[in-house]
């Protein structure tokens, strides 16, 4: 198949593209600047520049690829300060509003079949019931002031995606990202801070995290590519876990101290309320629906082990 990959160069689109082209199908890659067009061609890809914001731009790059599949994954997230999530994901809620609105309108215009679209299974999930969520499960309706601009982005992109009549749909609501390129690789900022014991656990750490490591959310993209059906799937590893224990753990494969403990308030003054949310009241997601629809299994099936290569 044709397919087209905007934010091809990105963490996720490094994994994707080589394994799209490894799977035979004609890649093409929607870059924002010149300088992208040669990292696109060493993926596999052919490049065609657009601004994704500029919807004649991002048209008349759809129309040079005549894709059969366009795949979005555009995001800017860089370091997430959680004392201004709003600020640290502004230009990726602008992405996945106006971005997703602009390759929609592109996909219709040229007659694109199926539309998959990243969206985000880590911190969106309702804070009510049980710990682990399923795709049924709604958004989060009540989100911190801090949070609330992020999950209403990532509400346009979904509903947006899903209420296209015209074109088959899906949404693949990714787990928090680690491995090559993401804020869990050797080196990262994250990482050297759980390594200086800056990273502490706020309250009782019962946030619950669902991983994922790119490369396995990669093969699950190229899977809904070629078989996926309209409609959301999760896409994370098969271990949700609260903070409580996850984090001490990863912070012994990066051979530092146990991290501290400090509370609500504490971390409330230090992180944020979003920081104090994503510590004590996220909720994990159910990879089941991925695996019966997709037959897609991750590799990486627990952070326990996958973690490790980035230590």
């Amino acid at each position: 198949m044709r397919v087209l990959v905007a934010g091809a160069t990105g963490a996720m689109g490094t994994e994707l593209v080589p394994r799209l082209v490894d799977a035979g199908h004609e890649v093409f890659a929607m870059v924002r600047s010149e300088s992208s067009r040669a990292r696109a061609s060493q993926l596999g890809a052919v490049p065609v520049v657009a601004d994704a914001l500029d919807r004649a731009q991002v048209e008349a790059a759809v129309r040079q690829a005549a894709p059969e599949v366009i795949v979005n994954q555009l995001t800017a997230i860089g370091h997430i300060d959680t004392r201004r999530f709003a600020r640290s994901f502004a230009a990726t809620d602008r992405l996945r509003t106006e971005g997703t609105d602009n390759l929609l309108a592109a996909a219709r215009a040229t007659g694109v079949r199926r539309f998959v679209a990243q969206s985000n299974g880590a911190f969106t999930y309702t804070r009510t019931g049980g710990p682990v969520k399923t795709e049924q499960d709604p958004l989060d309706r009540s989100p911190v002031a801090e949070m609330a601009s992020m999950i209403a982005a990532v509400e346009h992109l979904e509903k947006a995606v899903l209420g296209a009549t015209w074109v088959e749909g899906i949404v693949l609501r990714y787990g928090a990202f680690y491995g090559p390129g993401t804020s869990m690789a050797p080196g990262s900022q994250q990482l050297e801070m759980i390594r200086r014991r800056k990273f502490p656990i706020v309250g009782d750490g019962g946030g619950v995290w669902s991983f994922v490591h790119v490369a396995d959310a990669a093969e699950a993209t190229v899977a809904a590519v070629e078989k996926g059906g309209r409609g959301i799937y999760n896409i994370v590893d098969d271990d949700p876990a609260p903070v409580a224990e996850w984090l001490p753990e990863l912070a012994a494969m990066l051979g530092a101290k146990k991290p501290l403990r400090v509370p609500r308030f504490v971390g409330r003054l230090a992180a944020g309320e979003a920081g104090v949310v994503l510590m004590t009241e996220l909720r994990g997601a159910s990879n089941a629906k991925a695996k019966r629809e997709l037959g897609w299994y991750p590799k990486h099936r627990t952070w326990r082990r996958g973690l490790q290569v980035a230590s």
